[in-house]
């Protein structure tokens, strides 16, 4: 069974659990779950973990999240995107009206720690229900407004014409941002209206989209899978780049894999102290991640271990 994590970079029009259809095919097992989905539209970076890979998908869920997206002010939709029928535009005088200066004091408003409404037309569950379910049904749906973080929110480039303002954006936010309703309320601070036309998403932690494979390259040696299997990030280096990393003995490893409380150095090898109480990814002397610990009161107890031989 194919093990590790899979960069994919998510082409426009797609949506995320038919990337993962595909996934399945190309590397010949239905064992592959995401760390997050992204709307049919947008493109860019998708985090698949394939076999025991997926029980690192948990670490993954809640990283901050860097996108390049395109914001048009002037028009409101209702899905806050390109994807939704238009359902107010502004005048073309008012539009003219709105300044370089006004736009950038909209976006540090929506800086910083927030409260934000999510777009109605969104997957979050309302009575069991999600919410884009009820409004494709013609309900009304008011969803409360939860926190988030906006660390970054960088205008790129700005475009005008009478019926528009277009500009592009880099933003890097908490996981649970919703980069729509942030042109959402960039616009009606501005008595304009807004929405997204293009979103990409370019990172997911220590995760970058330019180590992402196409579906086209994965899909080049559908018979073998080989093309998926020469894109795996190893269960034990993808840990490292999210987790401390602690190297265990042999004899420790074999405890620690059956699930036993194991002694381990305060320090690395380089000195450096081994965090209490955060997750930790247990390294075998072969290089073979053994699972996911957590070290407290100088042992190591393990919260997900991993299969010694691939299964």
């Amino acid at each position: 069974m194919p093990n590790g994590i899979l960069l994919v970079d998510k082409p426009d029009g797609m949506t995320s659990h038919g990337v993962v259809s595909r996934v399945r095919r190309l590397a010949g097992t239905k064992k592959v779950g995401h760390a997050g989905t992204l709307d049919p539209m947008a493109t860019g970076l998708l985090i698949l973990g394939l076999g025991p890979s997926t029980r690192l998908l948990t670490w993954l869920v809640g990283a901050d999240k860097e996108y390049l997206a395109t914001i048009r002010l002037g028009s409101t939709t209702v899905t806050d995107d390109a994807e939704g029928d238009v359902v107010e535009t502004a005048a073309p005088e008012t539009i003219s009206a709105v300044t370089t200066e006004g736009i950038l004091a909209g976006i540090a408003a929506l800086s910083g720690d927030i409260e934000q409404v999510p777009s109605s037309v969104s997957a979050i569950k309302v009575d069991g229900v999600r919410s884009y379910t009820k409004v494709r049904a013609g309900e009304e749906v008011s969803l409360p407004a939860r926190p988030v973080t906006v660390w970054e929110f960088e205008v790129l480039a700005e475009r005008r014409s009478p019926e528009a303002i277009d500009l592009d954006v880099r933003i890097v936010c908490s996981s649970g941002t919703y980069i729509r309703a942030l042109a959402r309320d960039l616009g009606s601070s501005l008595a304009v209206g807004g929405h997204l036309t293009a979103l990409r998403r370019s990172r997911v932690g220590a995760f970058s989209v330019t180590e992402a494979a196409t579906l086209d390259a994965l899909g080049e040696n559908p018979d073998t899978g080989a093309a998926v299997d020469d894109a795996l990030i190893s269960p034990a280096a993808a840990a490292a780049r999210f987790l401390s990393v602690v190297d265990l003995d042999a004899q420790a490893a074999v405890d620690l894999g059956h699930g036993k409380v194991v002694t381990v150095p305060e320090s690395d090898g380089s000195g450096a102290r081994i965090p209490v109480g955060e997750p930790l990814a247990a390294v075998a002397p072969d290089g073979r991640l053994v699972g996911i610990g957590r070290f407290e009161r100088g042992a190591l107890r393990s919260l997900v271990n991993f299969p010694t031989e691939p299964s």
